[in-house]
């Protein structure tokens, strides 16, 4: 199935890299505008290769990765290795620490009708171009996406962990996550991770914008090149791959937030009192406990109210626009379905280009930019469970974007990946 290959990476300069936690970002699609104003002061953090800022971002990540070769900032490992990638984290109110275990490597960019690699939810397409765009100026990867393998035998799991007893890095990041990082350079240790993913097919958790930009630019090096093979460096990906089969995948929720919405309060709920049973809630604070483990639940939250949500079960057999009972049973889809489309009028086509929806995980923020005005309400929703996300992924069709936060999510900086022909290719046949 999945052709997976070692990275000849590019890292920092082990001068800068002994502080590397300074070096490091988080994803784009998480970074909030003051961590970005934060992390643009450092002029060597990673966050301008995988979020660059100015008129032409692109241009600038450009010069930028130019510069840093040039004066050393970053160099490039002589031998290609498999990155072991751990996470050390805990949850609220859990005292348990998880360790989720992976590896970073190239996966090749199959096309989605490929099946396999199997993507779970829609992309917003502006996200996409700007991955396209990225790639093109720059023919590198700051930041891997996320990928699930499923192997209940945790065949590979001996190898990492004797690679991360002596870490590359070993560091505490902004989510308060402890990040190691080791490497395996031994040949015969990496076929051993070639073979047993070229088994298996890849379910991605996260990063589908990431992914399709990969997609999208392979296609156009593709066009270009009449000497195309798919053994060149643009036909693959930066991708950490973790064990479906572990305990330590975490799904959290992600919220609607809702603006520009020409509704009048008692007027929403006269609407949704049509598809939806409404409580008052005293305390908005408490909303997260009062939907947990109820099925098509939700928070509705506004500036001076707050009330929960639930769908009338004899709706849902009403619904005849052809999706499987497998999707229109999941909550999301419930509350696109019947609460955007139905009560806000906000037609599926549109909704993922619709500037009246915004996506927040954090349930205080939530609740603070009801308060202050911000957004005129929020949607406070639960977390899919792994068996969900896997049989959407198995079965072809995709949930509404932003699903699915897998937590923690991975960083950028620790290594780059160059797809530029000349810094990546190798004899890879010797781990094949």
């Amino acid at each position: 199935m999945a052709d997976i290959l070692p990275i000849k990476a590019w890292r920092y300069n082990p001068e800068l890299g002994a502080h590397i936690e300074e070096l490091t970002s988080p994803l784009f699609d998480v970074v909030s505008p003051k961590q970005l104003e934060a992390l643009y002061k450092n002029q060597y953090n990673s966050i301008h290769l995988s979020v660059p800022k100015g008129e032409d971002p692109a241009l600038e990540a450009s010069e930028t990765l130019e510069t840093w070769k040039r004066e050393g900032v970053i160099l490039q490992d002589r031998l290609p290795g498999i990155y072991v990638y751990y996470q050390y984290f805990t949850l609220s109110g859990d005292p348990k620490e998880y360790c989720r275990k992976g590896f970073i490597c190239h996966v090749k960019a199959y096309d989605w009708e490929d099946r396999v690699v199997l993507r779970h939810e829609n992309t917003i397409p502006r996200a996409v171009n700007d991955r396209i765009d990225l790639l093109k100026a720059t023919a590198i990867q700051a930041s891997p996406t996320h990928g699930l393998y499923h192997d209940p035998d945790l065949s590979l799991e001996h190898y990492m962990d004797q690679a991360i007893s002596a870490p590359l890095y070993d560091i505490e990041d902004y989510q308060g996550v402890r990040e190691v990082l080791g490497v395996i350079h031994d040949a015969r240790i990496i076929r051993e991770f070639c073979r047993l993913i070229k088994e298996k097919k890849i379910i991605l958790a996260d990063g589908h914008h990431r992914y399709e930009g990969a997609i999208g630019f392979r296609n156009l090096k593709k066009a270009s090149n009449p000497q195309h093979h798919e053994q060149l460096g643009y036909n693959y990906h930066m991708m950490y791959l973790s064990n479906s089969a572990s305990d330590t995948l975490k799904i959290l929720p992600t919220h609607r937030l809702f603006q520009h919405i020409q509704v009048k309060e008692e007027v929403l709920l006269q609407r949704l009192s049509e598809y939806f049973t409404i409580k008052d809630v005293s305390d908005p604070e408490e909303i997260g406990d009062l939907i947990i483990n109820k099925p098509w639940a939700f928070g509705l939250v506004f500036k001076d109210s707050a009330y929960k949500i639930r769908l009338k079960p004899e709706m849902m057999d009403q619904r005849n626009d052809g999706r499987p009972a497998l999707i229109k049973h999941l909550d999301l889809e419930v509350l696109h379905y019947f609460f955007i489309e139905k009560v806000l009028g906000i037609p599926r086509e549109g909704q993922r280009l619709s500037p009246n929806i915004s996506y927040e995980r954090n349930l205080s923020r939530c609740h603070s930019k009801v308060l202050t005005g911000e957004v005129d309400f929020a949607v406070i929703t639960k977390g899919l469970s792994m068996k969900e996300v896997m049989e959407v992924a198995e079965s072809g069709h995709m949930m509404p974007q932003k699903s699915t936060y897998f937590y923690p999510k991975a960083i950028s900086g620790l290594i780059f990946a160059s797809i530029d022909e000349d810094e990546f290719k190798f004899p890879y046949e010797m781990f094949l």
